[in-house]
């Protein structure tokens, strides 16, 4: 059993209880006693014998007697302090006093405690409710920051929408223009020539070839449209490998029967229906002759179609190649 001495300064030095109403002892003596924490441990306990009250008293009386602390001038109160708790913890009827005394103390500072940890838990319940209110206050400014951004972003959308809008009609407009002058210009051309812009599309198909060669319908017509607008495309229904195709000019026809040389493992042979249409020039190179029917831009143009030519052969060709390689042998 422990014997170390004293009530303990956290037993007896307890703040008063504000709210219990007690008054604090005013006796000197007992003010005195109550401060000192004569017995700590010993006298803490609630069935500590006499004895032991006494086995602790003086084993703290030795180290603190002043024959054995001459530098300490307090050491002959704290003696003297000491040996009147010995006097209360000794007596029964003192020791009740005492007891009764450090029990509401105990009390008052428990009361206390819980007064505080009321007070911080309101405290705490304030503050988050402050900290809501703050943030639902942010949440509503973003909100309606949010709104507003937005707003402007499809009131921005809009006149941009409209300003595209307005770009594209015209656009489309200049579209139909160009489009009608090269159907007029067309017709022109070949009631000059006296001639239409037919032209006889020949390969190398069997009859009972369900792939036609390689041309369907949907290939011819990527392979011509770049040259200028069709007309009209005819694929002979009783002999395989034969289409007539018509497009809307001269020019277009030309620039097919000059450069068009279909796929590569099967070659494609264009030739004009009824004969090439007076006022046309030679399958030759293009020059920049006066006499020549090419312009500028049509040579630039006709430079561009053949480098996208030779693009689509050779995805063709590396298309066939994969599907050569991805075949079982």
């Amino acid at each position: 059993m422990s014997t170390s001495l004293g009530l303990g300064r956290d037993h007896l030095n307890h703040p008063g209880n504000p709210h219990g109403g007690r008054k604090e002892p005013t006796n000197p003596t007992c003010c005195l006693l109550i401060s000192t924490c004569a017995l700590w441990h010993a006298s803490t306990r609630k069935h500590t014998q006499e004895h032991e009250v006494k086995k602790a008293y003086r084993q703290k009386a030795l180290s603190c007697h002043p024959d054995k602390n001459p530098d300490n001038p307090r050491a002959a109160e704290l003696f003297h302090q000491l040996s009147q708790a010995l006097e209360v913890l000794t007596d029964a009827a003192a020791r009740a006093a005492y007891d009764k005394v450090r029990k509401a103390r105990k009390q008052a500072a428990e009361r206390t405690q819980r007064l505080d940890e009321k007070r911080k838990k309101v405290k705490l319940d304030l503050e988050a409710r402050e900290r809501q209110a703050q943030a639902q206050g942010t949440e509503e400014e973003e909100e309606s920051r949010s709104t507003t951004t937005l707003e402007q972003e499809i009131a921005r959308l809009r006149e941009e929408g409209s300003r595209q809008l307005e770009e594209q009609q015209r656009l489309i407009q200049e579209q139909i223009r160009q489009d009608r002058e090269q159907r007029l210009r067309g017709r022109t051309e070949n009631t000059e020539g006296k001639g239409t812009p037919k032209l006889k599309l020949k390969w190398k198909c069997k009859k009972e070839d369900e792939s036609q060669g390689g041309y369907s319908r949907d290939i011819l017509l990527r392979l011509l449209q770049k040259y200028g607008e069709v007309l009209n495309l005819v694929l002979s229904k009783k002999k395989a490998g034969n289409a007539i195709v018509e497009f809307a000019t001269v020019r277009a026809a030309e620039l097919a029967v000059r450069n068009e040389v279909g796929l590569a493992d099967n070659p494609l042979k264009v030739s004009w229906l009824e004969g090439q249409p007076q006022g046309t020039v030679d399958p030759s190179p293009p020059g920049l002759s006066k006499g020549s029917v090419l312009s500028e831009r049509d040579y630039e143009s006709l430079v561009m179609m053949r480098m996208r030519q030779a693009a689509e052969r050779q995805q063709l060709i590396a298309q066939m190649q994969q599907e050569d390689e991805g075949r079982p042998t």
